[in-house]
């Protein structure tokens, strides 16, 4: 049965706390289990991004680290960050920051085929072609994923 669980929360209105803001990072990536940290990434968008970005160590190193070649992506805390512009920017009550297995928690659903409609009556003397294709998907295991919402 998929767990429900309340999501790990900044307790900041609005966002990270002024004092080790980082804990929250830590506190999301290990409220997944271990079996999927393995292969889990952080999902944000570009504002997101930006704030984190500036996060720094004790010893005054960001935790945010470009990519190393071409093709590959950011690390931050050695996790790949993917940048997805639907998520939401930091407010209070948003879940700005998704950490997970998204290959193991969330399906996506291909039908196979597409489908043509002909329709030789609208732009006469041209036939016009409507092309369909149905895609779906959804979280498939709940505890693959994590959010992190801010207060």
């Amino acid at each position: 049965m998929p767990s429900r669980r309340a999501p790990p929360s900044t307790g900041q209105a609005g966002g990270f706390p002024a004092a080790s803001p980082t804990d929250k990072l830590i506190d999301l990536i290990y409220a997944l289990r271990a079996g999927y940290r393995q292969n889990a990434v952080f999902v944000m968008n570009r504002k997101t991004q930006g704030a984190i970005r500036k996060f720094k160590d004790a010893d005054g190193n960001y935790l945010w680290q470009p990519p190393a070649g071409a093709g590959q992506a950011a690390t931050l805390m050695s996790f790949p960050v993917v940048e997805a512009e639907d998520m939401p920017d930091i407010a209070a009550n948003s879940l700005s920051i998704a950490f997970g297995d998204f290959k193991r928690g969330y399906l996506v659903v291909d039908r196979a085929g597409v489908r043509v409609l002909r329709d030789p009556y609208s732009a006469k003397p041209y036939v016009l072609f409507y092309t369909t294709k149905r895609v779906g998907g959804g979280v498939q295991d709940y505890d693959a994923i994590k959010l992190l919402k801010f207060a």
